[in-house]
Order: structure tokens, then sequence, then C-alpha cells
């Protein structure tokens, strides 16, 4: 093998399942683990590698410069994270490969890249257990933009972040240096979607001081921390493999905004989850429409694979009201035809279902309980959840301009 190609092993629950090769140039590629690839059943790595027949592997077939695939690209962080996370490797934060080895054990899901080293000859075993040396504490990925970190639960409550950053089974988020108050607002909506109903994971509102081994630079944040605990880890500490709907979709994060809308991923999780998954997946569009959270991108909607094999909506996560901090009154992605909230009725929903091929009355009847529902749990909560006066009169005034949850004729 040329000395000036370099190899990222690929595993999925310890097996083996492909490497991403770079070469020379700063190019990389993906390729499947022919063991992985003639497997009467194989574990699912990513919807986006599922051929036309159900049943054979979609293989890259081109390599990507400086990037690695976008399912692998969206393991890791993004904006200042990635940056704050790549200085600290001594790496360039464009040249993902070297990112993804310094990071790959202890990726979201159940992956983990493992460097081979130039004519170095391991078992899989042995390279699953071998350690890449860090160059400074605090190796995971989380991927998203927001400055968070890896922690574990001590038996005190408080939250601690392991020294090598490896194995929490907590996501810490801390405050936003531009907005305030934002984990506070981020508790009191998950708080909210609990009361309303839709599947979300533990989490707790914590005083960031109260944090054991926080970055020095991070040391004398202020204020309270966001903390949820990771539905990608089981409560023995195993890996439970996820993706995101950017990676579903094979875009990159940088176009989370842009391709693709609310009825694709409907149509997704009604081909590949099921109705279950498809009516939490209505229940929690419309709660976000309700709060006015504008940043349900591709990235803030997830599948677990419990059974290695079949895909579910993942616990919910990232609920903010961005009309709060935000001067955009927008949503991530189309609904029906708009991303105006104020533009939001049944006529999107029902435009929504035809694009994703759904049943309509099945989703009309979700979407009107769901609306309903949502008036009457904001209106025996609104004042008893941890908002801000100004930020919960926001919020109201922000239902009373979304026409879904006016009283309408309805039909159909």
């Amino acid at each position: 093998m040329n000395q000036s190609i370099q190899q990222l092993l690929v595993y999925l629950h310890d097996s083996k399942v492909g490497e991403i090769v770079r070469f020379a140039d700063d190019r990389t590629m993906f390729v499947f683990d022919q063991k992985y690839k003639a497997a009467s059943k194989r574990p699912t790595l990513s919807l986006s590698f599922k051929a036309a027949n159900n049943y054979g592997l979609f293989e890259p077939k081109r390599p990507r410069s400086q990037k690695l695939e976008p399912f692998f690209s969206n393991l890791l962080p993004e904006g200042h994270l990635r940056e704050y996370l790549a200085e600290r490797f001594n790496v360039k934060s464009s040249r993902e490969f070297f990112l993804a080895a310094a990071l790959g054990l202890d990726l979201p899901g159940a992956v983990k890249l493992v460097l081979l080293g130039d004519h170095e000859k391991e078992s899989d075993e042995s390279a699953t257990k071998r350690q890449i040396e860090p160059v400074a504490p605090f190796r995971f990925s989380l991927a998203g933009v927001q400055l968070k970190f890896s922690a574990v639960l001590e038996g005190s409550g408080k939250l601690t972040i392991p020294v090598d950053g490896a194995g929490g089974s907590w996501i810490v988020k801390l405050p936003a240096g531009r907005f305030q108050n934002v984990p506070e607002a981020e508790y009191a909506m998950m708080t909210f979607a609990r009361k309303f109903g839709l599947d979300v994971p533990e989490f707790k509102l914590i005083r960031t001081g109260a944090i054991k081994n926080l970055p020095e630079e991070f040391s004398t944040s202020t204020g309270k921390s966001f903390a949820v605990k990771r539905f990608d880890r089981s409560d023995s500490g195993g890996r439970i493999h996820m993706e995101d709907f950017a990676q579903i979709f094979g875009v990159y994060a940088s176009e989370k905004y842009d391709v693709g809308h609310y009825g694709n991923i409907a149509e997704v999780l009604w081909v590949e989850a099921g109705e279950s998954s498809l009516k939490e997946y209505l229940r929690r569009l419309v709660f976000n429409v309700g709060i006015g959270n504008g940043d349900m991108h591709l990235k803030n909607w997830s599948v677990l694979y419990h059974d290695t094999f079949t895909p579910s909506l993942s616990p919910a996560y990232d609920f903010v009201p961005t009309i709060a901090f935000m001067e955009s009154q927008r949503m991530a992605l189309n609904l029906g035809g708009t991303k105006e909230f104020g533009e939001v009725d049944e006529e999107k929903f029902r435009r929504l279902a035809g694009s994703a091929k759904l049943p309509e009355r099945l989703v009309m009847t979700i979407v009107r309980e769901a609306a309903e529902q949502f008036k009457e749990v904001w209106r025996a909560n609104q004042n008893k959840l941890p908002l801000s006066p100004e930020i919960a009169g926001l919020i109201d005034m922000h239902i009373k301009r979304v026409p879904l949850f006016k009283h309408q004729k309805r039909r159909g």
C-alpha cells in the first residue's frame, strides 16, 4: 500500500462494516467491507445506503475532497464546537478525516472510527480496542453547533465531564453567549412537551458552576446549563445506533435548511418506521409550530435502531422557542408550501399528506387532535412553566397568530 494512503476502519456495534480511505491529495472515499455486504441479515448503517431493491447497498461512486461522505461528516460537530475541538487536537476543522480520527471513539450512535497506520496489520478485535492518543483532553463528538459536552451523572446528582471526553451518558449544553436564558427556555419547552405527551428523554437544569472538569476556558461561565440524557446510550453503557435526517438524505450539515421539507421526513417515517413514528412526528411538528421553534432542520430529527435493523423516531430534542431569541419568524423547512408560521393551517398539513403519499384522513385526525390538545395544555400550564413572563407572552401572542390553532371550518 502507498505510504501516503491512510485508513479509518468503520465499526458498527464492534463489527467492521467498511473503511474510509484518505488519498495523498486529501480526497476520501468510503468502501463497504465485503463480509458486511455479503451478510444475509446485516445491521443498518444508514438508510442513505439502502438500495432501491431494499436489500442491496448503494455504494459511493466518487471520492470527496477533504470532506467525508455525508453520513460520516454529519457525525462531526459544527460551528464553534468544531472549531474548538479542532484547535484542541491541532487539526484543521475542514479536514474531516483527521477530525474524525481524533473523535472517532465516541461518536453519536453505535459507529466507531479507528485509525489504521500505514502498513500496520491488526485484527479487527485489536483495532477496536486500540486508542488513538489525544493531544488534548475531551475526545468526543456531539453533532451540532452549540458548545456541549458529554458528561457522567454521579451518585450525588452532579455532572462530571470525563477527562478523556468519552463514555458520558448525558449531554451538557452551556449557556449561549449571544442569547440570554436559552437553557432555561429549552428546559421549559421540554417540560411543556412532556406534559403534552411527547417522547422526551430525561433532562434537567443545572448550575454551570457545579459541573466538574469543565474546560478552563469555560470555568468562569455563570448561569444555568441544560442537561439531557443521551438516548443513544443504554443504561448499561451500551450504544444504540442512530442517524439524523441529514444523514438519511445524504446531505451535508451546511445544507440542513436548504434540502427537503417536512413532508419528505414524514414519508420516510411512514415507509420505514410505521404509523407510531409518523404520529409522534406529526404531533411534534404541531408542537414546534405552536412554540415558534424555527430551528427544526434536518439534523434535529433522528431515528434510532433499537434492534439494529429497523428505524423508529428518536426521543425529542432541541426544543427552543426561537421566536424569543431571533428576528426570523420562519420555520427551518417548508411545510405544505410555506415556511411562514403565520400561514400554517390545516390545508398545509393536507398538502404535506399529499406530497408524502400519506393517508389524508389519518394525518388530519392526528393534526387536529394535537392542535386542540396543544392549546389546552398551554392554557393550563403557561403560568406554571419556568419561563420568564416576556417569553411566555411572546409564545402566547404567537399561538394566536397561527391559523392552525384558531377555530375554523373543517373538512375531510
